[in-house]
């Protein structure tokens, strides 16, 4: 089983594009700079993506609408 849900997900970010792009790019910026919002033994997976996950899940990262 996938942690954290994909369902969940959806429901806070909206779609499934945005949500591949927000996650793209948050697990880029934490390989870059090695900035992360939580305290890494809190992180249940190893890999960048899934920490970023894992930030969405939590509602540590928020998105905009600008429409």
């Amino acid at each position: 089983m996938i942690y954290p849900s994909i369902d969940k997900l959806l429901v806070q970010v909206g779609s499934k594009y945005l949500l591949v792009n927000i996650v793209s790019k948050r697990a880029k910026e934490m390989e870059k700079t090695e900035f992360y919002q939580m305290k890494e033994p809190e992180y249940s997976s190893k890999k960048y993506i899934g920490r970023a996950l894992e930030e969405v899940s939590n509602n540590l990262i928020h998105i905009e609408n600008n429409l």
